[in-house]
């Protein structure tokens, strides 16, 4: 994900996960920092603005987020649809440069209350904000044109790659001594392999999973190979915001349990993988990874 600061914040606001989000442009009216909008739920919980719960994010990155039909919907957003739910208020999306997700720049400003964006797990990270408990396995995929002759990440050496700034993946095949082109977002990695600006491409796999669907991308594209990494994805709050990430955690083992995740992952990734809901210390991933975004 990229860190085009100067991009223009947009709000969008979000309804239930089963009623869909609707995208409202604009931006944000809380300017003077002051604490007048704010709201503390029954549970204790804090929130940036009164009725709603604020989550920052960076679109597109399908299945997580992105907008279909006018709205933004995905995987990320549905999860946290569940944490708004408990909480009593409606889920509110602002798109924001992914560097702020690693400096924790907008939940230390008040403008979020939280960050969900498909960000994977690291110690790096964890300096400057909290993480929730894990909620997906993540793993690279190399995409190739079917033509390339590419067929391992052995074989990309010589070859002209892609990868998405600021991301774990770009991180990862930088510190294996290759020379990414990067890239802006997951849709400008897809497009650059698509018209052959790249003759390939390391990305989350299950952003080439939802890719793939599409006939088109599928006769003539494929995988060469798939990286596990170690790595898991957590949601972010402000460091010491204990009682949001109580909440969130609370809201994702509620879920494990009664069958809502299972459900949420076949809808938005695919067949359903044990271990997408891991409960392992998300210090783990951390370690195991030096690189998902």
């Amino acid at each position: 994900m990229n860190t085009v600061l100067g991009r223009r914040t947009r709000i969008l606001a979000a309804t239930t996960a089963t009623a869909g989000l609707l995208f409202v442009a604009g931006c944000s009216s809380d300017d003077d920092g002051g604490d007048s909008g704010k709201q503390t739920t029954a549970g204790g919980v804090t929130l940036a603005k009164a009725g709603q719960l604020t989550t920052c994010t960076h679109l597109p990155y399908p299945p997580f987020q992105s907008e279909i039909d006018g709205k933004v919907q995905g995987f990320d957003v549905a999860l946290i649809d569940l944490v708004a739910e408990d909480l009593g208020v409606k889920q509110e999306i602002l798109d924001t440069p992914f560097e702020n997700f690693k400096t924790g720049a907008f939940l230390n400003s008040g403008q979020c209350d939280l960050a969900a964006a498909g960000m994977t797990i690291t110690e790096e990270r964890k300096k400057n904000v909290d993480f929730s408990d894990p909620y997906f396995e993540a793993t690279q995929a190399v995409l190739v044109d079917k033509k390339s002759g590419i067929g391992s990440f052995a074989d990309l050496k010589g070859k002209k790659l892609g990868a998405q700034a600021q991301t774990t993946g770009e991180d990862y095949v930088r510190n294996k001594g290759l020379d990414p082109v990067s890239f802006e977002s997951s849709d400008a990695v897809l497009n650059g392999l698509r018209t052959g600006q790249v003759q390939a491409v390391v990305i989350d796999y299950p952003v080439v999973q939802g890719w793939l669907k599409d006939k088109a991308n599928a006769g003539a594209f494929e995988v060469a190979d798939n990286i596990n990494t170690g790595e898991q994805y957590g949601f972010t709050v402000k460091k010491g915001n204990t009682k949001l990430l109580d909440a969130v955690n609370k809201a994702l083992g509620a879920a494990k349990t009664d069958g809502t995740y299972k459900k949420l992952y076949e809808q938005w990734i695919g067949p359903y993988d044990e271990n997408a809901a891991s409960d392992e210390n998300a210090a783990s991933a951390a370690s195991a990874s030096p690189s998902a975004s």
